[in-house]
């Protein structure tokens, strides 16, 4: 599962169709209506929130519009009615490691979108994340590890 950060304008046909099923599953996960993924780190954030449920939401209204914009059929009656009116921080190393993430999928899935994409120098979050000073997310699974001092311990 993945819960991108960026915005959605930026995923190819295969990424937005997953993010909207992906993202109806967080729901359904955050509903307490399914087992399995539970415990995945990038739900953190918006379990930690007094509204999940409504955060997800909002997310997924804006993965619709993208849906829509683009001619697809997603089915908004699936998005639940909560709403919030908050927007999470989201740090500048996440979306450069999404960022990152994502043309190293392009690179071989569609290579013609990340053409299209070579024109960003930087990236835009999702509508319901504003970008914060900092390095990659702690739950974020593929992360290298912070580089070790070059300097000689004594």
């Amino acid at each position: 599962m993945r819960i991108w950060s960026l915005h959605p304008k930026y995923l190819d046909a295969r990424g937005l169709v997953a993010l909207w099923r992906e993202g109806l599953l967080a729901q359904a996960v955050l509903k307490g209506k399914t087992n399995g993924y539970v415990h995945h780190p990038q739900l953190l954030r918006f379990k930690e929130q007094a509204s999940p449920i409504g955060l997800i939401g909002e997310y997924l209204r804006v993965v619709h519009g993208e849906g829509v914009t683009r001619g697809y059929r997603f089915a908004a009656g699936k998005i639940g009615r909560s709403r919030a009116f908050t927007r999470l921080p989201v740090t500048r190393g996440q979306l450069d490691f999404e960022w990152r993430h994502l043309t190293a999928k392009l690179r071989k899935r569609d290579p013609n979108w990340k053409i299209r994409l070579a024109v960003v120098k930087t990236p835009q979050p999702h509508p319901l994340f504003r970008v914060v000073r900092g390095g990659v997310a702690q739950w974020e699974k593929h992360a290298a590890p912070p580089k070790r001092s070059l300097q000689r311990m004594r």
